[in-house]
């Protein structure tokens, strides 16, 4: 998976930091440093993180689906 924060959007909140530890740091109090290539188990914990972001400033690739490919095995019904 990976991730691109945009460096200038980004206003040091730390709520991606907060949600996803092994991905995201603050270095300092303004200066966020992060994994731009996650591991496949922190994908849930990205996806709350990107939602978080307050101004949008983080992306990831290959977190479409991450709840529905995590809670379904295959052959799952949808209960209709």
């Amino acid at each position: 998976m990976r991730l691109v924060v945009d460096l200038n959007k980004c206003q040091g909140y730390a709520q991606c930091a907060f949600l996803a530890p092994d991905v995201f740091a603050m270095h300092g109090e303004e200066s966020l440093v992060y994994n731009p290539r996650a591991e496949e188990e922190q994908r849930e914990r990205l996806a709350r993180a990107v939602a978080a972001c307050p101004v949008q400033a983080i992306t990831a690739d290959g977190l479409d689906g991450a709840e529905d490919s995590a809670s379904r095995s295959p052959g799952a019904s949808d209960g209709r």
